[in-house]
């Protein structure tokens, strides 16, 4: 697919301390049971539908609207929709839309978490919360290897992902395998770069990873065949994004 597969260079041993760092920072984890959702609209939404008259605009992602819609970048043809239960909850539902002709599809979806406290607008380091958004999918890692080297984004492979073991054990592979959501980092570069564009006070490591069943400090983690499926679909030449949010602000 496209022109994903690329392999960075191993993590040097110096970027290992700064890692550990940002990462007891973000706080993000996770591992759950992986089973898809079966839905591809937000919870709820499908009893809405069947209630309205109104047919589904099959040009738009369900549940967006026209200030997040708008913020897609018209080249895009994937699209990680990420629907939180609400403002203040953890629980969120994954959902990966593909682009044919003019219509959007939903292609796979899963059960999901958020940020331990929710969701916010203005994201800062240790909210607890998630920020909402429309953001630039461009760079994957992790201490596992590529599930797919001939496909997906640009992948780093290292150690230095690692959880530290003074976590839960039930943490230690939250970071087996991550793709960096574009938030206050720098494109083009292994997801655990450090480098804060907008100042440390904005947070930043805010990545989709390994879900372990419960709120994280500000990424969104998804069930382990989730992660492969989307390191094996998501492809640049594609341009995805993750449009992110409860389902309140999503709609607004």
């Amino acid at each position: 697919m496209g022109s994903g597969g690329v392999r960075r260079s191993v993590v040097a041993a110096a970027a290992l301390g700064s890692l550990l760092t940002v990462t007891a920072l973000s706080g993000c984890g996770g591992s759950g049971d992986g089973s898809d959702a079966g839905a591809g609209e937000p919870a709820g939404s499908a009893g809405k539908a069947a209630r309205s008259t109104a047919p589904a605009d099959p040009t738009r992602i369900p549940g967006v609207g026209d200030r997040l819609h708008e913020r897609i970048p018209a080249d895009s043809t994937q699209v990680v929709a990420v629907y939180g239960d609400g403002k203040d909850s953890a629980d969120s539902t994954v959902v990966l839309y593909t682009k044919q002709g003019s219509a959007w599809h939903r292609a796979r979806s899963w059960a999901a978490h958020n940020g331990k406290k929710g969701w916010t607008t203005d994201h800062h380091e240790d909210d607890q919360r998630s920020p909402v958004g429309v953001f630039t999918l461009t760079d994957a890692g992790g201490v596992l290897p590529d599930p797919d080297p001939a496909a997906g984004l640009p992948y780093t492979e290292s150690a230095a992902f690692a959880a530290p073991r003074s976590w839960a054990k039930t943490h230690w592979h939250d970071f087996d395998y991550v793709i960096a959501i574009d938030y206050n980092r720098v494109k083009g570069t292994a997801p655990n770069d450090p480098t804060r564009p907008e100042g440390t006070s904005k947070g930043g490591s805010i990545w989709l990873h390994m879900d372990h069943g419960s709120g994280t400090s500000a990424c969104v983690s998804v069930p382990k065949p989730g992660m492969e499926y989307l390191l094996r679909t998501l492809d640049p030449d594609r341009h995805p994004v993750v449009v992110m949010g409860d389902k309140a602000d999503l709609k607004a």
